[in-house]
């Protein structure tokens, strides 16, 4: 297409440091390669690696663009070798190593998927990295079924309004904690079958009140430290609890007896690290099981707000200030 520029303003950090390091750079518009498409970006999911990478704790892998952004929705500007020409102008909404933070991106067609036509640039943005984190955490790692109960904890945030919103979907109970209350109602309104303020309620006790003593089949975890001690307490005989971050602290003292006692299972996983062909495993998979409940609106973001490119620093302070319900998103 002739209207693709050949540079571009894209948000980098300048050195790791706080939000402040974050600022626009010129960066040359990518060339997608084979089986890959650019991307004329509408929107960009802001997420806590993004955060860390920001702070120099995580590092995008060798080759990767120094453009932050692990997702985006976009429309097909040009095609990379074996890539049919007929995707040109279809929005995609993909998972990407980097370079979400830009007009224009580079993604792999395997990594991504088709925008159904009634969800929004903003939605579409801010589901992929959420889509493969919770049908990889939650229902591959946990196995979480019909009929069972998961407790997801940090639910007021884009993963966890997510996993509610999926785990009602697959026929699941989803119990949400979350720190505020006035936060409660609108996460049932999502499909949370029981939702409490971990600052008056005692969790664990929740749990086995609400299962009449059995306790949880999945424990879905951004806390840590103290807090898995208290979920495998919460949780049922052959349970599985699943880690995807931790807040409070990543070492843990775990008693091997209750695990082994109640036979139960401890699952954790990163996306950035996943290979190439996993991910676009998940994406197949993702594409046939997901995706309809997005077309049909049970599955669906919540955004908390939608800023502008320039503005990416104060997307990240709002992000680590705790008080988003929801998934932020970047608007070039």
């Amino acid at each position: 297409m002739t209207d693709i520029p050949r540079t571009m303003q894209a948000v980098i950090a300048t050195r790791p440091g706080d939000a402040g390091v974050l600022a626009l750079a010129e960066r040359p518009v990518p060339v997608p390669g084979p089986g890959e498409v650019l991307l004329r970006v509408r929107a960009a999911g802001v997420n806590r690696p993004d955060i860390m990478q920001r702070q120099g704790q995580s590092k995008p892998a060798e080759g990767v663009t120094d453009v932050l952004g692990l997702e985006a929705c976009g429309e097909v500007a040009a095609c990379g070798p074996g890539v049919p020409a007929t995707l040109l102008g279809q929005r995609l909404m993909s998972l990407l190593p980097g370079g979400g933070y830009a007009p224009w991106c580079a993604a792999r067609v395997d990594h991504s998927l088709p925008v159904p036509e009634d969800l929004d640039d903003a939605a579409a943005g801010a589901l992929p990295e959420g889509l493969f984190t919770v049908w990889h955490n939650l229902f591959e790692l946990g196995r979480l079924r019909m009929g069972e109960t998961v407790l997801i904890h940090g639910a007021a945030g884009g993963i966890g309004t997510l996993a509610i919103r999926m785990a009602h979907a697959a026929g699941a109970r989803a119990i949400a904690t979350a720190g505020r209350a006035e936060r409660l109602p609108e996460l049932r309104d999502m499909g949370a079958a029981l939702a409490i303020c971990y600052r008056d309620t005692d969790f664990v006790a929740a749990c086995q009140e609400y299962t009449q003593g059995r306790g949880v089949d999945v424990v879905l975890d951004m806390v840590g430290g103290d807090y898995v001690r208290r979920n495998l307490q919460a949780l049922a005989f052959g349970g599985r609890h699943v880690s995807l971050s931790f807040l409070q602290g990543s070492s843990v003292n775990i008693e091997l007896l209750t695990l082994m006692q109640k036979q139960l299972s401890l699952h954790s996983s990163t996306m950035r690290p996943q290979t190439p062909a996993e991910k676009a495993r998940m994406a197949r998979d993702i594409a046939r099981h997901v995706l309809p409940l997005v077309a049909d609106g049970r599955v669906r973001p919540k955004i908390h707000a939608s800023l502008p490119l320039a503005q990416a620093a104060d997307a990240h302070r709002l992000l680590e200030s705790g008080d988003v319900f929801g998934k932020i998103v970047l608007l070039p």
